[in-house]
């Protein structure tokens, strides 16, 4: 059951991606404190997609999701292209979130989820299934009550370095 109130339409995958990153880049992100478009890593992301998948176009469903690219085989293919797998679990929830929400507010039930690592000619499929919809659900309802309260302490982590938001956070 898609968790349906005008705060939670709101969530888009970024968010529920840094959700597993980091707290306090997905508050700043949430409350349009955005620093991605001057990080140098999300450049060679996007780079690495446009060199690797040349041909295929991004798409962009209700202002909310952003799939790298569709294929329609005997199903829908869903394909999101990341630089590394570091994050692994991160970009695997992003992408059973649009897998989710095609199914609950599009009404499209075959679907199949596919993380490209071009980088490491690695594919990853991803299979969205009752408890995971559950899993998506308390997702959804923690980042509304984490954007809606105050900004968390940050936490420094191994990532921390290469964050865009590593001046905000640590300087």
């Amino acid at each position: 059951m898609f968790i349906d109130s005008e705060k939670q339409l709101r969530i888009i995958g970024t968010q529920i991606n840094y959700y597993f990153i980091c707290k306090t880049k997905l508050w700043l992100f949430s409350h349009h404190i955005q620093m991605e478009q001057e990080s140098d890593l999300v450049s060679l992301g996007k780079l690495l997609h446009s060199k690797s998948y040349k041909d295929e176009k991004e798409y962009t469903i209700d202002n909310l999701i952003s799939v790298d690219f569709i294929k329609k085989q005997d199903c829908l293919e869903l394909h999101e292209v990341k630089k590394s797998s570091k994050m692994e679990k991160a970009h695997e929830y992003q992408l059973l979130y649009y897998m989710y929400y095609l199914k609950e507010k599009k009404g499209i039930k075959n679907i199949k989820g596919i993380i490209n690592y071009p980088k490491m000619r690695k594919k990853v499929m991803i299979d969205l299934n009752e408890s995971k919809e559950k899993e998506l659900n308390t997702i959804i309802g923690d980042i509304d009550n984490l954007i809606n309260s105050d900004i968390p302490k940050s936490e420094r982590t191994k990532i921390c370095r290469k964050c865009a938001y590593f001046e905000f956070c640590w300087v």
